[in-house]
């Protein structure tokens, strides 16, 4: 026998239903692919097990796609590449990620923006870096320029300004080294930023005093 016998909602995860058949659990689906196979108590399973295996497959993909985006924001490529990693077939997850992308759960654009507004004003990072890192995490080049053009435009970033404040930041912890040693750790904090030398030379010299004020508070501590 292979009859559904029960139609259960699952208590953790809304919007999911599982299919008994003799009792026992067989495949848990979303009310679409319920209604979609015309499937109810009482009916066999026979020569749809193929069917149900897929979907069950699928939207168990796209469960876990919709639990990592809630947990982290993600591009789609960096998503899709995470999935197939944690052992799920290519398959499945290029139909969650374009089922992701039609419900508007996944968009390159958005996620490019934010990124680049955490990265530039909180954490003073320069648009080569931030363009560096969103192409590791799969985002087309053209997406990830206009999404930083559209950044600098709308929160009126100035270049200059980001990597002088990043570069006050940083001299509070270098205080107390040697004169030669801060500012070779202040120019290396810089680079790795993405920071190019002009830009870095042009901070290091706007911030001239606060370097000789580190270096006569470390005279003042060896007095």
């Amino acid at each position: 026998m292979s009859t559904i016998t029960a139609i259960t909602p699952t208590p953790r995860h809304p919007g999911r239903f599982e299919i008994l058949v003799e009792g026992k659990t067989y495949a848990t689906l979303s009310l679409d692919a319920i209604e979609r196979l015309q499937l109810a108590v009482g009916r066999s399973v026979v020569g749809l097990e193929e069917h149900l295996a897929a979907e069950s497959a699928q939207i168990k993909v796209y469960d876990r796609a919709l639990n990592m985006l809630a947990f982290r924001a993600r591009a789609s490529s960096e998503l899709a590449r995470s999935l197939v990693r944690k052992g799920e077939m290519k398959e499945h997850v290029d139909r969650a990620i374009a089922r992701l992308q039609e419900q508007g759960l996944l968009d390159d654009a958005a996620f490019a923006q934010s990124f680049t507004r955490s990265k530039v004003l909180g954490a003073g990072q320069s648009r080569r870096r931030v363009q560096q890192d969103l192409a590791r995490k799969g985002v087309a080049r053209d997406v990830s320029d206009a999404a930083i053009d559209t950044v600098f435009e709308e929160e009126g970033v100035d270049q200059g300004a980001v990597v002088e404040e990043a570069a006050r930041k940083k001299l509070r912890s270098l205080a107390k080294l040697d004169p030669a040693v801060r500012r070779r750790r202040l120019y290396a904090f810089l680079a790795r930023r993405g920071y190019d030398s002009s830009d870095i030379r042009s901070a290091m010299d706007a911030v001239g005093e606060e370097l000789k004020g580190g270096e006569e508070e470390l005279r003042g501590i060896r007095d």
